[in-house]
């Protein structure tokens, strides 16, 4: 029997090992890789080429949407799982746009994540039953290769949303710079194409920008997984 290779997304360790625990129960999965943060999850699947990524959203330094945009474009055969502790409809729309084929919630049990990872690498969807009564009429359609999110009418780039999230999460230029191998006068040329493509003037609001599209997690309103 040909085994499903999933690569584990999420930054809490506590549930890596969790899923890696039920997950290997099932003989047919086999867990190739776990990855802390979306940067690492894009650069394992580049190297691991998982059939499944089960992937969580708010993750530090590269975000789960940012990271299934990325991994959508380079690895199109590698299909993406959300498994989220936020339901917001806004989100699983916008990962579905995005190219992800599925989206449960943390609290769905072991055996219908199990379940889902065999859909998803049939090429089919699966969705939590309390998302799917959400979505329009006919089911999601997930891109072939993922696009560019223009909620805002001005799309970003990969780099533009990396940028943008190091920004939010209280990095400076120089900082922003050191951790994606970026110039100083580079990050400052995108933090200025930010500020202009989002008419924003500072970085408060550009923070208060980035929660609300999902890049990073509010602890005022509490997380977002």
């Amino acid at each position: 029997m040909k085994r499903i290779t999933v690569l584990l997304a999420d930054d809490h360790q506590l549930m890596r090992e969790g899923l890696r625990m039920v997950l290997e129960l099932e003989k047919d999965l086999q867990i190739v890789g776990e990855a802390e943060d979306g940067r690492q999850a894009v650069a394992l699947v580049k190297q691991l080429r998982p059939a499944v990524v089960l992937m969580d959203i708010a993750m530090p330094l590269l975000n789960g949407l940012e990271a299934t945009r990325q991994i959508r474009k380079q690895s199109p055969d590698t299909k993406v799982l959300i498994l989220s502790a936020h339901g917001h409809a806004a989100f699983v729309k916008q990962v579905t746009k995005l190219g992800a084929a599925g989206y449960l919630l943390k609290q769905t049990s072991s055996a219908v994540v199990a379940r889902a990872i065999r859909e998803v690498q049939k090429g089919n969807t699966f969705f939590s039953p309390s998302l799917a009564r959400g979505l329009p009429a006919g089911g999601p359609k997930p891109l072939p290769r993922a696009g560019l999110d223009k909620q805002t009418g001005n799309s970003l780039s990969s780099r533009e949303v990396e940028v943008l999230q190091l920004i939010a999460e209280g990095q400076s230029n120089k900082q922003v710079a050191a951790e994606l191998g970026l110039s100083f006068k580079t990050v400052d040329k995108y933090r200025q194409q930010l500020m202009g493509k989002l008419n924003i003037h500072d970085v408060a609001s550009l923070t208060r920008y980035a929660i609300a599209e999902g890049i990073i997690e509010s602890h005022d309103r509490g997380t977002i997984g």
